[in-house]
């Protein structure tokens, strides 16, 4: 298990335990067990935290951090959030989306449709990652992931697959994650795969140094199938 697949539940137990013992908050704050939350349009909140349930953060609302430990965490466009938190369940973020922190989850995908800013990284363990014209102030880093860096996007910290410690090194070859930089994408920074990828690069876009793949160039819309 990777430090991240560890720190995670840690923290999202630690928030479990406390929310169970009735912890106050601030008053614009939601904080649950049980159950959904959902923001709503144009409002403005204080942290979102419940347990078992999903967030739904409508168009044009204003939020401090977001987190769950079972349930996925949906944002609308043009809304504005903190670090964004969860175990078992996807995240989703539509059209210009604000988010003044990190993107992160343990199982389940990520993607940041057009015109979304990040300003830290962006990180999951099992599930897909897809960025499209998409600002990344961080990294975007991963064991399992297919990873897609589309049109436009530019991710300032580089690009991480890391080992997965419980594979044999011939069921990581054959799981080779796809991890694609799609037209005038820009990964600043290295791109370092501790296990085996399968990496395509537009001719279009630009990036850095790549330790431990080969970079396979296309040229169309989209990158070749496997």
């Amino acid at each position: 298990m990777t430090d991240r697949s560890r720190r995670l539940p840690f923290a999202v137990l630690t928030l479990a335990l406390s929310l169970a013992a009735g912890t106050a908050t601030a008053q614009q704050s939601i904080d649950k067990v049980f159950g959904s939350i959902t923001a709503q349009s144009g409002q403005a909140y204080g942290d979102l935290e419940t347990v078992n349930g999903g967030i739904t953060i409508e168009s044009g609302a204003t939020t401090k951090d977001a987190g769950t430990v079972n349930g996925g965490i949906t944002v609308a466009d043009k809304a504005v959030t903190g670090d964004l938190q969860t175990v078992n369940g996807s995240i989703k973020l539509g059209r210009e989306v604000t988010v003044d922190g990190s993107i992160e989850t343990v199982n389940g995908s990520i993607f940041v449709d057009r015109g979304g800013k990040v300003t830290k990284g962006i990180e999951n363990v099992n599930g897909a990652i897809g960025i499209v014209g998409t600002d990344v102030g961080g990294g975007i880093e991963s064991v399992n992931a297919d990873i897609t860096v589309g049109v436009g996007s530019r991710v300032r910290g580089g690009l991480k697959v890391e080992r997965n410690e419980g594979w044999s090194q011939k069921k990581a070859e054959a799981n080779k994650p796809r991890i694609i930089i799609g037209p005038n994408a820009v990964v600043d920074g290295a791109l370092v795969f501790e296990r085996p990828v399968k990496l395509y690069v537009h001719s279009s876009a630009r990036i850095g140094p790549v330790t431990g793949a080969t970079a396979m160039a296309y040229s169309s819309d989209t990158a070749p199938n496997d």
